[in-house]
């Protein structure tokens, strides 16, 4: 997977996703920014929780179980020091239906253990690496 985010100025930043969705990131007005967009670590929030939402749904309707309403609070702990990284991260499901809670909770967990990417990439040591300007790519 490969996207481009641009500068538009000050500290906002626009990408369209391989999928072709835009989104626009911005900081707060007390950090330089004009607050035009998300913050990079609130996508991030919303990350987890729509991987693990789009998993339930997935594995629900695979065990013929249909939700009629389904909301997702997320609320997330960090760091106080830089880089003020997330330290913590809670997820609320709410569902109506006709639902066994056993089939529920087996859905979450399939999607916590196994198939949300996002929230393994959180929990991983993810290799990065950088180039400048077309030059050497140095690893971090």
């Amino acid at each position: 997977m490969k996207t481009k985010i641009d500068w538009i100025g000050k500290m906002a930043f626009s990408s369209t996703t391989p999928s072709g969705h835009e989104i626009k990131m911005d900081a707060a007005e007390e950090v330089g920014g004009t607050n035009s967009g998300a913050r990079p670590t609130e996508l991030l929030l919303n990350a987890v929780a729509g991987c693990t939402g789009i998993d339930i749904i997935s594995i629900l309707t695979k065990m013929r179980l249909n939700p009629t309403k389904f909301y997702i609070d997320v609320q997330g702990q960090r760091a106080d020091d830089h880089p003020k990284k997330f330290t913590g991260i809670h997820i609320h499901y709410a569902l109506e239906g006709d639902l066994p809670e056993e089939k529920v909770i087996r859905a979450i967990q399939l999607s916590m253990d196994k198939y949300c990417s996002v929230s393994h990439s959180l929990s991983s040591s993810i290799h990065a690496s950088y180039s400048i300007n077309d030059g050497e790519i140095k690893g971090i």
